[in-house]
Parts: structure tokens; C-alpha cells; sequence
């Protein structure tokens, strides 16, 4: 699966380089096989973003993207997608994706969902079904796409700052951006693909992968 994760990213045009951050020695040797580029990390980040952040002390880059390494079906588009606002823009510190909803998703835990102010940046994220669907045609209902990108000093400042209240009792790491007045671009995008979350998840990519090979 991390291999297909790496190839992906690495084909996205905006990105000079893939290295993959993990605290387990068996992905970096699952890596080094397939000729990518891992470095260990510390084992006690409370999450991937201060993962990413001990390799962004180190690295000269302006702008990171974090990618989980269980997106196997990544569009590599999705990640230009979501680095392009900061491209745009200086101001612009943090960015992530969203989808539209599916109808059969309000009730998932496991699918977050966020909710946007009009000029796009997130106002919160959660796992519970937000926007309450009182006037369902008020408002459009989006999935949040978990995949992040950040400006090198957001991205430091971020990590330095101690899981908040919200983030603790979501378990959702972006909530720690917004108590702290952090704002998130949030891109809506078309190249959005499915995560792999659960076994089922794991058998629906399976199949997918199943299906392409034979088509080729």
C-alpha cells in the first residue's frame, strides 16, 4: 500500500520530492525496497502532523504536504489541488480538501466532515453530521479529504502547540489549527478517493487494484 501511496504523490507536479516518516523500522525497509525514501521518526508524536513537523525541522522546503500513507488510490491532482492556494497566495498558511458528502455518510464517525465559511477557509470539522440538516437545500454537505498542506512555519508553530480540547475529544489534529486561530483553506475537489479506514475499506481497494490489472 506505501508504495502505491509514494508513486502517486510523486507524480503530482507540484511536488519536488516524496520521503516517507514513520517510527516503524519495517515500513522503512517496505520503502527502501521499492527504491523510496523513508526517515524514522519519533515514536510518541500524538499525531501525523508532528510527525511530519520533526521532518520539517530538517528540510529546507517552504511548503510540506502531509499525505497518510493509507490513500493507495490517491489522485496525484488532489495534491495540486490543495497545494495551489498557498502557491496563489503568501498569506495562506494551511490547506486541505473537501467532497461532497454522500447521503449514506452523514452518520459515519469515521467520515469527517467540515463545514466552510464563504471565502472557502473551515469554520470546524467533525465526526458527528454537520451542517444540522434542518433545510437540507440551505447548505451543501462536504467530507473532509485528509490530506494537508503547509507553510513551513505554520507547520512548526502548529506542532509546538499542545493537543487542544476539541482535537482531544474529536480526534481530529486540524482542530488543534482552528483553536488557536489557525486558518484552513479548504479546496473542494473531484479527485477525491477512497481511504482505507476499515478491512472493508481494505477489500473495496483490493478489488479496484483486482480490476484495473485485468483491464491492462
Amino acid at each position: 500500500m506505501i508504495e502505491h501511496v509514494y508513486r502517486r504523490a510523486s507524480a503530482a507536479r507540484t511536488v519536488a520530492g516524496v520521503v516517507v516518516a514513520t517510527d516503524d523500522a519495517r515500513i522503512v525497509e517496505a520503502v527502501a525496497a521499492f527504491g523510496g525514501v523513508a526517515c524514522m521518526t519519533r515514536a510518541d508524536h500524538p499525531s501525523g502532523t508532528d510527525r511530519l513537523a520533526e521532518l520539517a525541522a530538517e528540510l529546507p522546503a517552504g511548503i510540506l504536504v502531509n499525505v497518510q500513507g493509507d490513500e493507495p488510490l490517491l489522485d496525484p491532482a488532489a495534491i495540486d489541488a490543495a497545494v495551489a492556494p498557498l502557491l496563489a497566495d503568501p498569506a495562506v498558511g494551511m490547506s486541505t480538501l473537501c467532497r461532497p458528502l454522500a447521503a449514506d455518510e452523514a452518520a459515519r464517525p469515521d467520515v469527517v466532515k467540515v463545514v466552510r465559511a464563504l471565502d472557502g477557509t473551515a469554520l470546524y470539522f467533525s465526526r458527528a453530521a454537520i451542517p444540522y440538516p434542518r433545510d437540507p437545500a440551505a447548505a451543501a454537505c462536504y467530507a473532509h479529504v485528509g490530506l494537508y498542506v503547509y507553510r513551513r512555519t505554520v507547520l512548526l508553530r502548529l506542532a509546538a502547540l499542545a493537543p487542544s480540547p476539541l482535537e482531544r475529544a474529536e480526534s481530529l489534529e486540524q482542530l488543534r489549527a482552528l483553536e488557536h486561530r489557525i486558518a484552513i483553506t479548504v479546496v473542494e475537489t473531484a479527485h477525491a478517493a477512497p481511504g482505507v479506514d476499515t478491512p472493508a475499506d481494505l477489500e473495496r481497494v483490493r478489488q479496484q487494484f483486482l480490476l484495473q490489472a485485468t483491464r491492462e
